[in-house]
């Protein structure tokens, strides 16, 4: 069962993940036209659509043919204007209920895409994990919570002021989620501290916020030496702190079981214990977790 409240983007149409690369490679349509079926079956709200830097006429072709078999809305997913142009226009909302696709994702450096709402009206996840640094014409990393807000409001400033009539609930902000296996900056006290700094900005009011969460736990072994689960607890657990911040967006798996874990789980203890720890100190918690 999902958990109230939270949306998945179901992630596994995307050329860079190993078990789906094949079917690309393999130009196996209907290999990943069952990914698309099965995450629809499993409860997925949206269709991720990632192929890579395969030419846009693909990424047109794979949004038809994906469109034949769900009615499941679909995320557009690439940094490519062209690409995403292709697929924008290849999408027929009326095949989704009327639903537009979801536009993954604008950052500061990518704010051209905002003018494709011409060629269809989109749901844009901006993403405010870096900013853009004043003269220089490049991007910075954010290190500090109230640096992602700043993107991220400056990211929706930016929407209003190029999509006439842009509201808040058309945008999924994203404060990009690092893999906890190599955090010994923080990442993880900045992003929750990012989605509690947004929920309570009224300025916010309305909008949606996501994370890749599969992104999380993607340098983890997935089993303990015992064979015990270490990713979906752990994922679990960041939802279990997440959500209460004003995270109700994922792009995720619909195989695996994310729930709210109960005080007192291993996994969560081990993520509020990682939280008042610094450096190195955070791996080697980790690693008592799933060592």
């Amino acid at each position: 069962m999902a958990i109230p409240g939270l949306t998945i983007i179901g992630e596994s149409i995307n050329d860079s993940v190993p078990s789906t690369r094949k079917f690309f490679d393999e130009n196996d349509i209907p290999g990943l036209l069952e990914l698309a079926r099965a995450q629809d079956e499993k409860g997925a709200s949206w269709i991720d659509v990632n192929v890579g830097s395969r030419p846009p006429e693909f990424m047109a072709d794979l949004v038809r043919r994906i469109q034949s078999v769900t009615a499941k809305p679909l995320s557009i997913d690439t940094p490519d204007p062209a690409i995403a142009e292709a697929g924008l226009r290849a999408y027929d909302p009326g095949r989704a209920g009327g639903r537009p696709p979801i536009l993954n994702s604008i950052s500061p450096l990518r704010t051209v895409l905002f003018d494709l709402y011409a060629v269809r009206p989109f749901l844009p996840i901006l993403m405010s994990s870096e900013r853009l640094e004043p003269g220089a014409g490049c991007a910075s990393a954010n290190r500090t919570a109230e640096d992602t807000r700043q993107t991220a409001r400056w990211l929706l400033e930016e929407a209003r002021r190029r999509v006439p009539g842009f509201a808040n609930s058309q945008a999924v902000i994203d404060p990009g989620i690092a893999p906890v296996g190599g955090d010994c900056e923080g990442q993880l006290k900045r992003v929750l501290e990012s989605l509690a700094l947004i929920h309570d900005d009224p300025f916010f009011a309305g909008v949606h916020m996501s994370v890749g969460l599969s992104n999380f736990t993607v340098m983890l072994p997935s089993k303990t030496k015992d064979g015990a689960p270490v990713k979906g607890p752990l994922e679990s657990a960041f939802l279990t702190l997440a959500m209460p911040r004003g995270l109700d967006t994922i792009i995720g798996s619909t195989v695996r079981k994310y729930e709210i874990l109960p005080a007192g789980h291993p996994a969560l203890r081990c993520l509020e214990d990682i939280l008042k720890l610094e450096g190195v100190e955070t791996l080697i918690r980790l690693k008592e977790f799933y060592g």
